[in-house]
Protein backbone atom coordinates (compact mmCIF):
# COMPACT_ATOMS: atom_id res chain seq x y z
CA UNK A 1 0.00 0.00 0.00
CA UNK A 2 1.40 3.56 -1.34
CA UNK A 3 2.58 5.87 1.50
CA UNK A 4 0.08 8.92 2.46
CA UNK A 5 3.18 10.98 2.32
CA UNK A 6 6.71 10.56 1.14
CA UNK A 7 9.86 12.70 1.45
CA UNK A 8 12.93 11.99 -0.75
CA UNK A 9 15.97 13.32 -0.41
CA UNK A 10 14.95 16.47 0.85
CA UNK A 11 16.69 19.29 2.61
CA UNK A 12 15.69 22.51 4.34
CA UNK A 13 18.34 25.40 5.90
CA UNK A 14 17.54 28.44 7.64
CA UNK A 15 20.37 30.60 7.06
CA UNK A 16 24.01 28.30 7.48
CA UNK A 17 22.07 25.98 9.70
CA UNK A 18 20.98 22.89 7.65
CA UNK A 19 17.92 21.49 9.58
CA UNK A 20 17.14 18.84 7.14
CA UNK A 21 19.62 17.60 4.86
CA UNK A 22 18.71 14.79 2.58
CA UNK A 23 16.04 12.91 4.53
CA UNK A 24 13.67 10.29 2.65
CA UNK A 25 10.90 8.78 4.69
CA UNK A 26 7.52 7.96 4.83
CA UNK A 27 3.84 8.54 6.40
CA UNK A 28 1.60 5.10 5.98
CA UNK A 29 -2.21 5.62 6.71
CA UNK A 30 -3.13 4.43 10.58
CA UNK A 31 1.16 5.14 11.13
CA UNK A 32 1.25 6.97 14.76
CA UNK A 33 4.44 9.04 14.76
CA UNK A 34 5.96 11.14 17.34
CA UNK A 35 9.02 13.66 16.38
CA UNK A 36 11.30 14.04 19.26
CA UNK A 37 14.71 16.29 19.38
CA UNK A 38 16.31 19.52 20.64
CA UNK A 39 14.45 22.52 20.71
CA UNK A 40 16.10 24.40 17.66
CA UNK A 41 16.76 21.24 15.75
CA UNK A 42 14.03 20.89 13.02
CA UNK A 43 11.15 19.14 14.27
CA UNK A 44 8.78 22.25 13.48
CA UNK A 45 10.27 22.49 10.12
CA UNK A 46 9.88 18.34 9.37
CA UNK A 47 6.42 18.99 10.00
CA UNK A 48 6.21 22.13 7.84
CA UNK A 49 7.83 20.54 4.64
CA UNK A 50 6.25 17.38 5.00
CA UNK A 51 2.42 18.93 5.23
CA UNK A 52 3.36 21.37 2.60
CA UNK A 53 3.15 24.37 4.35
CA UNK A 54 6.62 25.12 3.42
CA UNK A 55 8.55 24.13 0.69
CA UNK A 56 11.81 22.15 0.86
CA UNK A 57 15.12 23.65 -0.56
CA UNK A 58 15.97 20.50 -2.60
CA UNK A 59 13.95 17.28 -3.27
CA UNK A 60 10.73 15.74 -3.37
CA UNK A 61 7.16 15.84 -1.47
CA UNK A 62 4.90 13.89 -2.72
CA UNK A 63 1.33 13.34 -1.23
CA UNK A 64 -1.50 10.60 -2.38
CA UNK A 65 -4.24 12.13 -4.76
CA UNK A 66 -7.18 13.06 -2.36
CA UNK A 67 -5.25 13.24 0.86
CA UNK A 68 -7.15 14.72 3.55
CA UNK A 69 -4.75 16.29 6.11
CA UNK A 70 -5.32 18.74 8.83
CA UNK A 71 -2.43 20.79 9.98
CA UNK A 72 -2.32 22.33 13.43
CA UNK A 73 0.91 24.56 14.43
CA UNK A 74 1.59 26.93 16.90
CA UNK A 75 0.59 29.87 14.76
CA UNK A 76 -2.90 29.98 15.59
CA UNK A 77 -4.32 32.21 13.31
CA UNK A 78 -8.47 32.18 13.56
CA UNK A 79 -10.78 34.12 11.45
CA UNK A 80 -11.33 37.68 11.52
CA UNK A 81 -14.88 38.44 13.39
CA UNK A 82 -15.43 34.46 14.10
CA UNK A 83 -17.08 33.16 16.92
CA UNK A 84 -15.61 29.84 18.18
CA UNK A 85 -18.70 28.00 16.85
CA UNK A 86 -17.74 29.06 13.46
CA UNK A 87 -14.63 27.74 13.63
CA UNK A 88 -15.10 24.20 15.36
CA UNK A 89 -17.97 23.73 13.39
CA UNK A 90 -18.20 25.62 10.19
CA UNK A 91 -18.51 21.89 8.28
CA UNK A 92 -21.62 21.56 10.05
CA UNK A 93 -25.16 23.68 9.37
CA UNK A 94 -28.17 23.59 12.03
CA UNK A 95 -27.12 22.65 15.22
CA UNK A 96 -29.01 19.09 15.59
CA UNK A 97 -26.13 17.98 12.44
CA UNK A 98 -22.95 17.82 14.86
CA UNK A 99 -24.79 17.34 18.44
CA UNK A 100 -26.39 14.23 16.69
CA UNK A 101 -22.60 13.04 15.89
CA UNK A 102 -21.29 11.51 19.13
CA UNK A 103 -17.58 12.13 18.05
CA UNK A 104 -17.90 15.47 17.66
CA UNK A 105 -19.70 15.92 20.92
CA UNK A 106 -16.57 14.47 22.36
CA UNK A 107 -14.18 16.45 20.64
CA UNK A 108 -16.18 19.60 21.95
CA UNK A 109 -16.49 18.64 25.30
CA UNK A 110 -13.13 16.44 25.39
CA UNK A 111 -11.20 20.15 24.82
CA UNK A 112 -12.82 22.06 27.07
CA UNK A 113 -14.76 24.29 23.86
CA UNK A 114 -18.11 24.07 25.58
CA UNK A 115 -16.42 25.73 28.84
CA UNK A 116 -14.86 28.07 26.51
CA UNK A 117 -18.98 29.03 25.19
CA UNK A 118 -19.74 28.59 21.24
CA UNK A 119 -20.65 32.08 21.00
CA UNK A 120 -17.81 33.40 22.07
CA UNK A 121 -15.57 35.55 19.53
CA UNK A 122 -12.33 34.42 18.57
CA UNK A 123 -11.06 37.77 19.00
CA UNK A 124 -11.37 37.25 22.97
CA UNK A 125 -9.78 34.17 23.62
CA UNK A 126 -6.13 33.54 24.88
CA UNK A 127 -3.81 31.90 23.23
CA UNK A 128 -4.20 28.76 25.05
CA UNK A 129 -8.02 28.74 24.22
CA UNK A 130 -7.09 29.64 20.61
CA UNK A 131 -4.66 26.33 20.53
CA UNK A 132 -7.76 24.03 21.78
CA UNK A 133 -10.18 25.94 19.03
CA UNK A 134 -7.88 25.03 16.07
CA UNK A 135 -7.02 22.02 17.36
CA UNK A 136 -10.92 21.06 18.22
CA UNK A 137 -11.89 22.39 14.29
CA UNK A 138 -9.26 20.28 12.84
CA UNK A 139 -10.02 16.79 14.73
CA UNK A 140 -13.87 17.33 13.63
CA UNK A 141 -13.41 16.76 10.19
CA UNK A 142 -13.27 13.38 7.77
CA UNK A 143 -9.77 12.91 7.87
CA UNK A 144 -6.61 10.31 6.32
CA UNK A 145 -3.69 12.40 8.34
CA UNK A 146 -3.50 14.86 11.53
CA UNK A 147 -0.24 16.58 11.65
CA UNK A 148 0.63 18.46 15.27
CA UNK A 149 2.99 20.35 16.52
CA UNK A 150 3.06 20.59 20.97
CA UNK A 151 -0.55 19.87 20.97
CA UNK A 152 -0.89 19.22 24.73
CA UNK A 153 1.08 21.72 26.09
CA UNK A 154 -2.43 24.01 26.68
CA UNK A 155 -4.31 20.99 27.91
CA UNK A 156 -4.45 19.97 31.46
CA UNK A 157 -4.06 16.03 32.33
CA UNK A 158 -7.66 15.34 31.82
CA UNK A 159 -7.44 17.00 28.59
CA UNK A 160 -4.06 15.35 27.46
CA UNK A 161 -5.13 11.73 28.78
CA UNK A 162 -8.38 12.40 25.93
CA UNK A 163 -6.32 13.58 23.24
CA UNK A 164 -4.85 10.34 23.52
CA UNK A 165 -7.39 8.52 23.75
CA UNK A 166 -8.83 10.07 20.72
CA UNK A 167 -6.24 9.46 18.58
CA UNK A 168 -6.28 6.07 19.39
CA UNK A 169 -9.76 5.18 18.88
CA UNK A 170 -9.64 6.98 15.36
CA UNK A 171 -8.12 5.14 12.25
CA UNK A 172 -6.36 7.76 11.50
CA UNK A 173 -2.67 8.79 10.65
CA UNK A 174 -0.91 11.05 12.90
CA UNK A 175 2.56 12.59 13.01
CA UNK A 176 3.13 14.86 16.33
CA UNK A 177 5.84 16.74 17.64
CA UNK A 178 5.39 16.47 21.82
CA UNK A 179 7.66 16.99 24.53
CA UNK A 180 5.30 15.15 26.48
CA UNK A 181 6.45 11.96 27.05
CA UNK A 182 3.53 9.74 28.82
CA UNK A 183 1.34 10.99 25.36
CA UNK A 184 4.28 10.38 22.99
CA UNK A 185 4.22 6.69 25.24
CA UNK A 186 0.75 5.95 24.53
CA UNK A 187 0.11 7.11 21.71
CA UNK A 188 3.41 6.55 19.34
CA UNK A 189 4.06 3.30 17.37
CA UNK A 190 6.63 4.98 15.46
CA UNK A 191 9.37 7.78 16.91
CA UNK A 192 11.34 9.90 14.57
CA UNK A 193 14.47 12.19 16.22
CA UNK A 194 15.83 14.81 14.34
CA UNK A 195 19.23 15.54 15.06
CA UNK A 196 22.13 16.93 13.17
CA UNK A 197 19.80 17.43 9.75
CA UNK A 198 19.27 13.54 10.17
CA UNK A 199 15.68 11.55 10.94
CA UNK A 200 16.28 8.54 12.67
CA UNK A 201 13.51 6.03 13.00
CA UNK A 202 12.73 4.06 16.43
CA UNK A 203 9.99 1.30 16.28
CA UNK A 204 7.59 2.22 19.28
CA UNK A 205 7.07 4.99 21.24
CA UNK A 206 9.01 6.78 24.29
CA UNK A 207 10.21 4.21 26.38
CA UNK A 208 11.53 2.24 23.12
CA UNK A 209 13.19 5.51 21.91
CA UNK A 210 14.96 5.49 24.90
CA UNK A 211 15.80 2.21 25.24
CA UNK A 212 17.28 2.57 21.47
CA UNK A 213 19.51 5.16 22.37
CA UNK A 214 21.01 3.62 25.80
CA UNK A 215 21.82 0.36 23.59
CA UNK A 216 23.60 2.49 20.65
CA UNK A 217 25.40 4.14 22.79
CA UNK A 218 26.46 1.33 24.90
CA UNK A 219 27.70 -0.49 21.59
CA UNK A 220 29.14 1.96 20.36
CA UNK A 221 31.26 2.77 23.47
CA UNK A 222 30.17 6.54 22.45
CA UNK A 223 31.86 9.50 24.45
CA UNK A 224 28.83 11.06 25.16
CA UNK A 225 28.66 9.50 29.03
CA UNK A 226 26.64 12.11 30.58
CA UNK A 227 23.75 11.55 27.75
CA UNK A 228 24.32 7.33 28.34
CA UNK A 229 23.82 7.76 32.12
CA UNK A 230 20.79 10.18 31.58
CA UNK A 231 18.90 8.01 29.54
CA UNK A 232 20.32 4.09 31.23
CA UNK A 233 18.67 6.24 34.71
CA UNK A 234 15.95 7.29 32.99
CA UNK A 235 14.90 3.53 31.49
CA UNK A 236 15.30 2.53 35.17
CA UNK A 237 12.56 4.16 36.49
CA UNK A 238 10.49 3.47 33.61
CA UNK A 239 10.87 -0.27 34.09
CA UNK A 240 10.65 -0.01 37.89
CA UNK A 241 7.97 2.29 37.99
CA UNK A 242 4.19 1.46 38.08
CA UNK A 243 3.66 -1.43 36.25
CA UNK A 244 1.12 0.35 33.72
CA UNK A 245 3.83 2.43 32.60
CA UNK A 246 5.54 -1.45 31.68
CA UNK A 247 2.64 -3.45 31.56
CA UNK A 248 3.35 -4.05 27.21
CA UNK A 249 6.68 -3.64 26.23
CA UNK A 250 7.88 -3.81 22.95
CA UNK A 251 11.39 -3.83 23.94
CA UNK A 252 13.53 -7.02 24.63
CA UNK A 253 13.10 -7.36 28.41
CA UNK A 254 17.09 -9.19 29.32
CA UNK A 255 18.79 -6.71 27.67
CA UNK A 256 16.41 -3.65 29.27
CA UNK A 257 17.70 -5.60 32.69
CA UNK A 258 21.14 -5.66 31.74
CA UNK A 259 21.60 -2.30 31.09
CA UNK A 260 19.94 -1.02 33.89
CA UNK A 261 21.46 -3.35 36.70
CA UNK A 262 24.13 -1.10 38.04
CA UNK A 263 21.59 2.16 38.53
CA UNK A 264 20.41 3.47 41.60
CA UNK A 265 17.33 4.16 42.13
CA UNK A 266 15.93 8.02 40.97
CA UNK A 267 16.64 9.17 44.28
CA UNK A 268 16.79 7.89 48.16
CA UNK A 269 13.52 9.17 49.54
CA UNK A 270 14.52 8.63 52.72
CA UNK A 271 17.96 10.27 52.46
CA UNK A 272 16.69 13.52 51.09
CA UNK A 273 13.83 14.15 53.86
CA UNK A 274 16.05 13.50 56.76
CA UNK A 275 18.49 16.05 54.97
CA UNK A 276 15.68 18.27 54.50
CA UNK A 277 14.60 17.93 58.16
CA UNK A 278 17.88 18.98 59.05
CA UNK A 279 17.67 21.81 56.43
CA UNK A 280 14.18 23.01 57.53
CA UNK A 281 12.87 22.19 60.89
CA UNK A 282 9.41 20.80 61.54
CA UNK A 283 7.74 23.44 60.11
CA UNK A 284 7.91 24.80 56.10
CA UNK A 285 4.23 25.73 55.13
CA UNK A 286 0.80 25.46 56.67
CA UNK A 287 -2.57 27.46 56.15
CA UNK A 288 -4.49 26.79 58.64
CA UNK A 289 -8.34 27.41 58.76
CA UNK A 290 -8.03 29.32 55.43
CA UNK A 291 -10.69 30.48 53.36
CA UNK A 292 -9.58 31.91 49.83
CA UNK A 293 -11.97 33.29 47.22
CA UNK A 294 -11.37 34.54 43.70
CA UNK A 295 -14.48 36.46 42.49
CA UNK A 296 -17.54 34.77 43.74
CA UNK A 297 -15.48 31.41 43.32
CA UNK A 298 -14.25 30.14 46.94
CA UNK A 299 -10.91 27.90 45.90
CA UNK A 300 -10.37 27.05 49.11
CA UNK A 301 -13.40 26.86 52.23
CA UNK A 302 -11.90 26.99 55.76
CA UNK A 303 -8.96 24.17 54.62
CA UNK A 304 -6.07 23.22 56.94
CA UNK A 305 -3.27 22.15 55.07
CA UNK A 306 0.71 21.50 56.15
CA UNK A 307 3.56 21.09 54.10
CA UNK A 308 6.39 19.64 55.58
CA UNK A 309 10.22 19.12 55.37
CA UNK A 310 10.84 16.34 52.22
CA UNK A 311 7.59 16.56 50.72
CA UNK A 312 6.99 16.33 46.93
CA UNK A 313 3.83 17.55 46.38
CA UNK A 314 1.93 17.81 42.75
CA UNK A 315 -1.15 19.69 42.36
CA UNK A 316 -3.43 18.75 39.73
CA UNK A 317 -6.98 19.77 38.72
CA UNK A 318 -8.75 21.06 35.50
CA UNK A 319 -7.79 24.35 34.19
CA UNK A 320 -9.73 27.73 35.98
CA UNK A 321 -9.54 25.31 38.98
CA UNK A 322 -7.45 27.40 40.96
CA UNK A 323 -3.84 25.55 41.27
CA UNK A 324 -2.11 28.74 40.48
CA UNK A 325 -3.95 30.61 42.63
CA UNK A 326 -3.19 28.16 45.22
CA UNK A 327 0.67 28.37 44.76
CA UNK A 328 0.64 32.25 45.21
CA UNK A 329 -1.06 31.61 48.37
CA UNK A 330 1.45 29.43 49.57
CA UNK A 331 3.89 31.58 48.38
CA UNK A 332 2.01 34.52 50.51
CA UNK A 333 1.45 36.82 47.25
CA UNK A 334 -1.68 36.69 48.25
CA UNK A 335 -4.43 36.26 51.32
CA UNK A 336 -6.96 34.29 51.85
CA UNK A 337 -10.28 35.98 53.44
CA UNK A 338 -9.70 33.72 57.05
CA UNK A 339 -7.30 31.73 58.41
CA UNK A 340 -3.20 32.44 58.11
CA UNK A 341 -0.84 31.28 56.43
CA UNK A 342 2.55 30.07 58.82
CA UNK A 343 6.07 30.03 57.05
CA UNK A 344 8.98 28.40 58.74
CA UNK A 345 11.88 30.54 59.98
CA UNK A 346 14.96 28.79 57.93
CA UNK A 347 12.66 28.50 54.95
CA UNK A 348 13.82 29.94 51.58
CA UNK A 349 11.12 29.75 49.15
CA UNK A 350 11.44 30.14 45.41
CA UNK A 351 8.57 30.07 43.24
CA UNK A 352 8.59 29.51 39.09
CA UNK A 353 5.91 31.47 38.07
CA UNK A 354 4.29 30.94 34.19
CA UNK A 355 4.58 34.44 33.81
CA UNK A 356 8.46 35.80 33.13
CA UNK A 357 9.81 38.07 35.85
CA UNK A 358 11.88 40.11 34.50
CA UNK A 359 15.27 39.28 33.62
CA UNK A 360 19.08 41.57 32.85
CA UNK A 361 18.24 42.81 29.04
CA UNK A 362 21.88 44.43 29.33
CA UNK A 363 23.77 40.98 30.27
CA UNK A 364 24.89 37.76 28.49
CA UNK A 365 22.95 34.61 29.53
CA UNK A 366 26.10 33.19 31.95
CA UNK A 367 26.65 37.03 33.30
CA UNK A 368 22.79 36.63 33.95
CA UNK A 369 23.33 33.50 36.46
CA UNK A 370 26.31 34.07 37.87
CA UNK A 371 24.61 37.33 39.18
CA UNK A 372 22.85 34.97 41.28
CA UNK A 373 25.76 32.58 42.67
CA UNK A 374 28.86 31.23 40.84
CA UNK A 375 28.15 27.76 42.38
CA UNK A 376 25.40 25.33 43.66
CA UNK A 377 25.04 22.22 45.49
CA UNK A 378 22.38 20.15 45.22
CA UNK A 379 22.46 17.50 48.26
CA UNK A 380 26.17 16.36 47.17
CA UNK A 381 26.01 17.45 43.61
CA UNK A 382 28.43 20.60 43.03
CA UNK A 383 28.16 22.92 39.73
CA UNK A 384 28.98 25.98 38.85
CA UNK A 385 26.66 28.06 36.71
CA UNK A 386 27.89 27.45 33.91
CA UNK A 387 27.66 23.69 34.15
CA UNK A 388 23.75 24.45 35.94
CA UNK A 389 23.36 26.01 32.39
CA UNK A 390 23.97 23.77 30.22
CA UNK A 391 22.02 21.04 31.75
CA UNK A 392 19.27 23.61 31.17
CA UNK A 393 19.89 23.94 27.57
CA UNK A 394 22.24 26.81 27.22
CA UNK A 395 25.54 25.23 25.92
CA UNK A 396 28.80 26.90 26.30
CA UNK A 397 28.42 28.65 23.36
CA UNK A 398 24.93 30.24 23.56
CA UNK A 399 25.88 31.65 27.24
CA UNK A 400 27.18 34.49 25.80
CA UNK A 401 24.10 35.33 24.16
CA UNK A 402 22.63 38.84 25.49
CA UNK A 403 19.43 38.19 27.62
CA UNK A 404 17.56 40.46 24.98
CA UNK A 405 17.71 38.31 22.57
CA UNK A 406 16.52 34.65 23.64
CA UNK A 407 13.66 33.22 22.63
CA UNK A 408 10.39 32.77 25.17
CA UNK A 409 11.46 29.43 25.97
CA UNK A 410 14.91 30.19 26.73
CA UNK A 411 13.94 33.18 29.05
CA UNK A 412 12.09 30.81 30.90
CA UNK A 413 15.03 28.46 30.87
CA UNK A 414 16.99 31.11 32.26
CA UNK A 415 14.33 31.87 34.96
CA UNK A 416 14.66 28.32 36.35
CA UNK A 417 18.29 28.71 35.92
CA UNK A 418 18.04 31.57 38.80
CA UNK A 419 15.84 30.22 40.63
CA UNK A 420 17.53 26.95 41.84
CA UNK A 421 21.31 29.09 41.56
CA UNK A 422 19.56 30.48 44.95
CA UNK A 423 19.42 27.47 46.66
CA UNK A 424 15.97 27.13 47.80
CA UNK A 425 14.90 24.58 50.19
CA UNK A 426 11.06 24.85 49.13
CA UNK A 427 10.11 25.54 45.75
CA UNK A 428 7.33 26.36 44.32
CA UNK A 429 6.96 25.40 40.04
CA UNK A 430 3.90 26.39 38.14
CA UNK A 431 3.88 24.46 34.87
CA UNK A 432 7.96 24.06 34.99
CA UNK A 433 7.95 22.15 31.41
CA UNK A 434 6.52 24.49 29.20
CA UNK A 435 9.04 25.28 26.31
CA UNK A 436 11.13 22.66 27.81
CA UNK A 437 12.47 19.91 25.23
CA UNK A 438 12.97 16.04 26.01
CA UNK A 439 16.68 15.92 26.26
CA UNK A 440 16.33 19.37 28.65
CA UNK A 441 13.41 17.65 30.76
CA UNK A 442 15.74 14.62 31.23
CA UNK A 443 18.35 17.67 32.76
CA UNK A 444 15.75 19.30 34.80
CA UNK A 445 14.08 15.61 36.23
CA UNK A 446 17.72 14.42 37.31
CA UNK A 447 18.30 17.40 38.93
CA UNK A 448 15.03 16.85 41.17
CA UNK A 449 15.73 13.69 42.12
CA UNK A 450 18.43 14.63 44.03
CA UNK A 451 17.48 18.03 45.50
CA UNK A 452 16.59 17.72 49.11
CA UNK A 453 13.89 20.22 49.79
CA UNK A 454 10.36 20.93 49.98
CA UNK A 455 8.68 20.76 46.54
CA UNK A 456 4.73 21.79 45.20
CA UNK A 457 4.22 21.29 41.49
CA UNK A 458 1.81 22.37 39.45
CA UNK A 459 1.84 20.44 35.61
CA UNK A 460 0.15 18.99 32.58
CA UNK A 461 3.22 17.02 32.54
CA UNK A 462 1.67 13.84 33.81
CA UNK A 463 5.38 11.98 33.49
CA UNK A 464 6.96 14.44 35.37
CA UNK A 465 4.65 14.80 38.16
CA UNK A 466 5.04 11.04 38.22
CA UNK A 467 8.61 10.93 38.30
CA UNK A 468 9.43 13.80 41.05
CA UNK A 469 6.56 13.50 43.00
CA UNK A 470 5.85 11.48 45.89
CA UNK A 471 2.47 12.78 46.70
CA UNK A 472 -0.64 13.82 44.65
CA UNK A 473 -3.44 15.99 45.56
CA UNK A 474 -6.47 17.94 43.45
CA UNK A 475 -8.47 20.43 43.28
CA UNK A 476 -11.77 19.09 42.41
CA UNK A 477 -13.79 22.41 42.99
CA UNK A 478 -14.93 21.73 46.40
CA UNK A 479 -13.58 24.14 48.45
CA UNK A 480 -11.05 21.45 49.38
CA UNK A 481 -7.67 20.18 49.13
CA UNK A 482 -7.98 16.20 48.13
CA UNK A 483 -5.27 13.91 48.84
CA UNK A 484 -5.03 11.15 45.79
CA UNK A 485 -3.50 7.82 47.27
CA UNK A 486 -3.99 6.24 43.80
CA UNK A 487 -2.38 9.30 42.07
CA UNK A 488 -3.42 11.09 38.83
CA UNK A 489 -5.29 7.57 37.51
CA UNK A 490 -7.30 8.09 40.51
CA UNK A 491 -7.83 11.47 39.53
CA UNK A 492 -8.73 10.85 36.25
CA UNK A 493 -11.28 8.15 37.69
CA UNK A 494 -13.11 10.35 39.81
CA UNK A 495 -13.56 13.09 37.14
CA UNK A 496 -14.84 10.72 35.03
CA UNK A 497 -16.95 9.52 37.55
CA UNK A 498 -17.97 13.00 39.21
CA UNK A 499 -19.18 13.56 34.82
CA UNK A 500 -21.46 10.47 34.69
CA UNK A 501 -24.71 12.22 36.37
CA UNK A 502 -24.02 14.88 33.32
CA UNK A 503 -24.39 12.50 30.92
CA UNK A 504 -27.47 11.62 28.43
CA UNK A 505 -30.14 9.82 30.12
CA UNK A 506 -29.46 6.09 29.94
CA UNK A 507 -32.63 3.43 28.67
CA UNK A 508 -35.01 2.12 30.86
CA UNK A 509 -33.61 -0.82 31.63
CA UNK A 510 -30.18 0.62 32.37
CA UNK A 511 -31.54 3.10 34.97
CA UNK A 512 -33.03 -0.05 36.52
CA UNK A 513 -29.62 -1.41 36.60
CA UNK A 514 -28.30 1.48 38.06
CA UNK A 515 -31.02 1.63 40.85
CA UNK A 516 -30.19 -1.77 41.83
CA UNK A 517 -26.72 -0.99 42.56
CA UNK A 518 -26.83 2.25 43.89
CA UNK A 519 -26.52 0.60 47.47
CA UNK A 520 -23.80 -1.20 46.42
CA UNK A 521 -22.12 1.84 44.93
CA UNK A 522 -23.13 3.59 48.29
CA UNK A 523 -21.30 1.18 50.28
CA UNK A 524 -18.35 1.16 48.01
CA UNK A 525 -18.13 4.68 47.97
CA UNK A 526 -18.01 4.70 52.00
CA UNK A 527 -15.85 1.90 52.33
CA UNK A 528 -13.12 4.03 49.95
CA UNK A 529 -13.45 6.65 52.20
CA UNK A 530 -12.80 4.78 55.37
CA UNK A 531 -9.71 3.09 52.90
CA UNK A 532 -8.34 6.24 52.11
CA UNK A 533 -8.22 7.51 55.97
CA UNK A 534 -6.39 4.23 57.11
CA UNK A 535 -3.89 5.10 54.19
CA UNK A 536 -3.41 8.33 55.79
CA UNK A 537 -2.74 6.81 59.32
CA UNK A 538 -0.20 3.87 57.45
CA UNK A 539 2.00 6.75 55.83
CA UNK A 540 2.15 9.02 59.35
CA UNK A 541 3.21 5.73 61.27
CA UNK A 542 5.59 4.95 58.32
CA UNK A 543 7.31 8.84 58.42
CA UNK A 544 7.07 8.53 62.31
CA UNK A 545 9.17 5.30 61.72
CA UNK A 546 11.26 6.68 59.56
CA UNK A 547 12.23 9.53 61.53
CA UNK A 548 12.90 7.80 64.86
CA UNK A 549 14.94 4.91 62.35
CA UNK A 550 17.48 8.31 61.97
CA UNK A 551 17.55 9.30 65.60
CA UNK A 552 18.37 5.55 66.85
CA UNK A 553 21.16 4.92 64.13
CA UNK A 554 23.53 4.37 66.97
CA UNK A 555 21.53 1.52 68.68
CA UNK A 556 21.57 -1.95 66.52
CA UNK A 557 19.12 -3.59 68.40
CA UNK A 558 16.46 -0.98 68.43
CA UNK A 559 17.28 -0.15 64.67
CA UNK A 560 16.26 -3.77 64.49
CA UNK A 561 13.30 -3.71 66.14
CA UNK A 562 12.09 -0.14 64.33
CA UNK A 563 12.69 -1.88 60.89
CA UNK A 564 10.69 -5.02 61.54
CA UNK A 565 7.75 -2.38 62.68
CA UNK A 566 8.89 -0.57 59.13
CA UNK A 567 8.59 -3.56 57.44
CA UNK A 568 4.68 -4.91 58.95
CA UNK A 569 3.42 -0.64 58.48
CA UNK A 570 4.68 -1.22 54.50
CA UNK A 571 2.99 -4.10 54.31
CA UNK A 572 -0.11 -3.26 55.74
CA UNK A 573 -0.18 -0.10 53.67
CA UNK A 574 0.36 -2.25 50.35
CA UNK A 575 -2.30 -4.70 51.39
CA UNK A 576 -4.76 -1.90 52.12
CA UNK A 577 -3.88 -0.14 48.51
CA UNK A 578 -4.61 -3.01 46.96
CA UNK A 579 -8.06 -3.39 48.33
CA UNK A 580 -8.36 0.57 47.72
CA UNK A 581 -7.81 -0.25 44.09
CA UNK A 582 -10.35 -3.21 44.31
CA UNK A 583 -12.75 -0.95 45.66
CA UNK A 584 -12.32 1.70 42.84
CA UNK A 585 -12.80 -0.67 40.32
CA UNK A 586 -15.97 -0.79 41.73
CA UNK A 587 -16.97 2.67 41.23
CA UNK A 588 -15.56 2.91 37.70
Amino acid sequence: MANLVNLESVSKSYGVKPLLDGVSLGVAAGQRIGVVGLNGGGKTTLLEVLSGLSEPDSGRVSHVRGLRMAVVTQRTELPVGSSVGDVVLERYGAEHEWAADARVRSIVDGLGITAIGLDTPTANLSGGERRRVSLAAALTGELDLIVLDEPTNHLDVEGVRWLADHLLARKVAVVVVTHDRWFLDTVATLTWEVANGRVEQYEGGYADWIFARAERARLAATAEEKRQNLARKELAWLRRGPQARSSKPRYRIEAAEALIADVPPPRDSVELQAFAKRRLGKTVLELEDTTYQVGDRTLLDHVTWRIGPGDRIGLVGVNGSGKTSLLKLLGGDVEGSTGRRIEGKTVALAHLRQELDDLPGDLRVLQAIEQVAGRVVFGKQEMTASQLGEKLGFPAARQWTPVGDLSGGERRRLQLCRLLMAEPNVLLLDEPTNDLDIDTLQQLEDLLDGWPGTMVVVSHDRYLVERVCDTIVALFGDGRITHLPGGIEEYLNRRALAKEPAAAAPPTAAKAEAKKSAADLRAAQKELGRLERKLDQLHAKEEKLHTSLLETATDPAKLMELNAELKGVQGEIEDVEGRWLETSELLE
